[in-house]
């Protein structure tokens, strides 16, 4: 189902206007992604092209983007990329930049997917959010909560996993959901309409934690396309 313009006007997404407030504001009244819309300047596509990254996820670091031969657009483009990297940095978190050329997915077993572009929600053990930015290429997508049901809720889906587990219906059986991770991955109901997190614009969603008053974002990573690269920047 193809994503829907960015961003919906729906109340569990909120729109802010500086960095500031993407830090400062709460996930609260039913609010759990934040986004600061921005367009860009400077030449991404020759990022990509001048770094040559090979198959998978390439992490880049300040020196590899410096010492690409840029353009002055180019030029740019990465400068805009490091100055993220530092307010993230700054702020006290463990950014990441990728130049995304496909995923190595692991060999699924069972019966729900449970890669980054399945539909999922990120969850910590502590208090923290999930930072995305796509600066070139498909960007991240978005799936409201009342648009979406965890797979293991799935009748056909909870019985397949109970064969599986070999036992009840209960405690343990939740707790070995909880260990494989089937337990935060979801489908969009017949209804859904996803959305597109758009190129530029920094989001910073709620991920599950004991100390979370909003559910979790549901989001995923684009599927892959051959020979089209992601620039992205992650926390």
């Amino acid at each position: 189902m193809p994503a829907s313009s960015f961003p919906p006007n729906h109340p569990r997404i909120r729109v802010v206007g500086a960095f500031d407030e993407l830090v400062t504001a709460r996930f609260e009244s039913g609010v759990n992604a934040l986004c600061w819309p921005r367009v860009l300047e400077g030449d991404f596509e020759e990022v990509v092209m001048k770094l040559k990254a090979g198959p998978g996820i390439t992490h880049l670091t300040e020196d590899m983007l410096r010492a690409l031969p840029l353009s002055a657009a180019g030029r740019l483009a990465a400068a805009a990329m490091l100055d993220d990297y530092q307010r993230l940095a700054d702020h006290g978190l463990q950014p990441a930049l990728d130049c995304v050329n496909g995923y190595e997915h692991a060999e699924e077993t069972g019966p729900v997917r449970t890669d980054v572009c399945s539909w999922h929600a990120d969850s910590a053990t502590a208090e923290v959010d999930t930072w995305l930015c796509t600066y070139h290429g498909a960007s991240t997508e978005g799936l409201i909560n009342e648009e979406a049901i965890r797979r293991v809720d799935v009748p056909e889906t909870r019985a397949e996993l109970l064969k599986l587990y070999g036992g009840a219906d209960d405690g343990d059986f939740r707790e070995w959901l909880n260990e494989r991770f089937y337990d935060l991955h979801y489908a969009p109901l017949p209804h859904a309409r996803p959305y597109a997190f758009g190129a530029g614009n920094l989001w910073r969603i709620a991920t599950l934690h004991d100390s979370c008053a909003v559910p979790p974002c549901v989001h995923r990573a684009p599927g892959f396309v051959p020979g089209q690269k992601r620039l992205l920047l992650i926390s």
